[in-house]
């Protein structure tokens, strides 16, 4: 875990350290950073992806592990992909008894930590369980045209935020090849949680040479002591320019 990272998640849940990150800088395939969102317009073009990060029911109001107002990006989602010629969603897709959820470990409850080969693990309620309804996409989320769903957090001995590398920094969900091998330059991330998955995810595309761009109206946040803004600070820095919907033409 890089240690900016770590100082972010530590103060960003209070003392609750969440698992692994990516582990020093891979081999980039494009060169240059993110290009600066000029006023106007940003078209999509064949050499940009959508990423859908988790807009699933277990991160909806009513789920087990509910991000405020998550139902409310589901339509503006919708509306964004179809400017988008190639879109990837992403899908966490735990075993049953998964190492990250506190039901595995007797005498802890969710949100408490324990130590784990790769780090300090938050334990989370039971989520997004292969095969249940809280793991499905909600359902009014309407991308016929996704060319991929990258499923990640399905080892049941390591947790997942990122939507290119697990939380050892290591294993990879294989993302990042899919990328390369299709040729695409920059990411526009869109879903749930804009300081822990998005962030780790457009981290992380940076980290492997891809310009990132967060559509921010289309993300909500956790943010528990401030880990929005930490998230948005981490983001910026790494070159992961901040944009809004309205920025993206039709």
């Amino acid at each position: 875990m890089s240690t900016n990272r770590r100082q972010f998640l530590s103060s960003a849940v209070g003392g609750l350290v969440t698992a692994g990150a990516t582990a020093g800088t891979r081999r980039a395939w494009a060169q240059g950073a993110a290009p600066n969102v000029q006023p106007g317009k940003i078209k999509p073009g064949g050499r940009d992806v959508l990423l859908v990060v988790d807009v699933q029911n277990d991160f909806i109001p009513g789920g087990a592990l509910p991000v405020k107002e998550g139902d409310l990006i589901v339509p503006l989602v919708n509306q964004i992909a179809t400017g988008f010629e190639h879109v990837i969603m992403t899908q966490d897709w735990h075993t049953p008894g998964h190492i990250s959820f506190a039901s595995a470990h007797p005498g802890k409850k969710p949100f408490e930590t324990t130590k784990l080969a790769y780090g300090t693990q938050v334990l989370w309620p039971d989520h997004c369980v292969q095969g249940t309804l809280g793991a499905d996409f909600h359902k009014d989320l309407k991308i016929p045209h996704a060319e991929l769903v990258i499923r990640k957090g399905y080892r049941k001995q390591m947790d997942s935020y990122s939507a290119f590398f697990e939380a050892d920094g290591k294993a990879s969900t294989g993302l990042a090849g899919y990328v390369r091998d299709r040729g695409f330059r920059q990411v526009f991330l869109v879903g749930l949680a804009t300081d822990f998955c998005v962030c780790w995810s457009a981290l992380d595309a940076r980290k492997v040479g891809l310009g990132a761009l967060v559509v921010e109206d289309a993300c909500r946040g956790i943010d528990t002591n401030g880990s929005l803004a930490k998230a948005w600070d981490q983001m910026t820095k790494a070159g992961v320019k901040r944009i809004r919907s309205a920025d993206l033409s039709a």
